[in-house]
């Protein structure tokens, strides 16, 4: 699978990766979680390692933590998840919980959930940077209209991630967000790359176009994940998913080549309609 730089530390990063918001969160029942476990298998045999969870996600870290646990595959994985509570405290607490839920006594991503009190977060991120507690730290967001808050924060502070919404039908970050990412050194997540799930339910009854074997993309999410993987200031791109054969499909986004400009202009005239 393809990697990129993260800029604040050098260190690569696979393109593909796994969201677990509403996928991972199947409580404790062996038969719901088989398929993630497979989900998690197929994510780290295409050379993927980004899980991305959160507090907020029901059961998903504890399934997390478990899987990997179970499957002794802590050292492939990429854990990123967040904070997403008010006061320093509560947040202290929540991460000592996430930890715990993780099995793991680093975290290699802490982010601010949707920058919820993300002042009083802040001080607590950089000290347990310091301690090697977490080994990066950043923001996110998911909707458009939090761009102007989004883009003063990553302003404000130096930050290793952003994490925002991106997709071929949702390309408001093309004009401010991603080149200021690229500008400050800020790796760059993406969350809903397939437009929230609606635009792949709409493109699924059509037909691949036949400049899809161009660069390689066999089915619909291929297309759009390469569509946003085309664009250098991302770092990786996180499509949720319990469903192996969707995980098994979407790590495909990884390998082989990326639209060029004149195929990118084709393809928002083509589906971002």
């Amino acid at each position: 699978m393809h990697q990129r730089k993260i800029p604040s530390n050098g260190e690569m990063l696979p393109v593909v990766g796994c969201g677990t918001w509403r996928t991972f969160d199947v409580g404790a029942k062996p038969e719901d979680r088989a398929p993630l476990a497979e989900v998690l298998r197929i994510l780290f045999d295409a050379g993927g390692s980004v899980i991305d969870t959160s507090p907020m996600y029901g059961s998903a870290e504890a399934v997390v933590g478990d899987l990997l646990a179970a499957a002794k595959t802590r050292d492939k994985a990429f854990i990123a998840t967040k904070v997403w509570t008010s006061g320093q405290d509560n947040g202290i607490a929540q991460m000592r919980q996430s930890m715990r839920l993780l099995k793991t006594d680093r975290i290699d991503l802490m982010q601010i959930h949707n920058l919820l009190d993300w002042r009083a977060h802040l001080p607590t991120l950089r000290a347990w940077k310091a301690e090697g507690r977490i080994r990066l730290m950043g923001i996110t967001h998911y909707t458009q209209s939090a761009h102007d808050e989004l883009e003063a924060v990553m302003r404000a502070e130096k930050w290793d991630f952003v994490q925002l919404n991106y997709a071929l039908d949702d390309r408001a970050v093309e004009r401010r967000l991603l080149p200021l990412a690229a500008e400050r050194g800020i790796a760059v997540i993406v969350n809903q790359p397939f437009g929230g799930g609606g635009l792949l339910r709409k493109l699924l009854s059509r037909k691949l176009p036949d400049w899809a074997g161009e660069i390689g993309a066999a089915s619909w999410a291929q297309i759009l994940l390469k569509f946003i993987l085309a664009n250098p200031a991302v770092t990786c791109v996180i499509p949720g998913t319990g469903k192996p054969e969707h995980m098994r499909d979407n790590v495909q986004a990884g390998f082989g080549a990326y639209p060029d400009a004149a195929l990118l202009k084709k393809m928002v005239a083509e589906i971002a309609v």
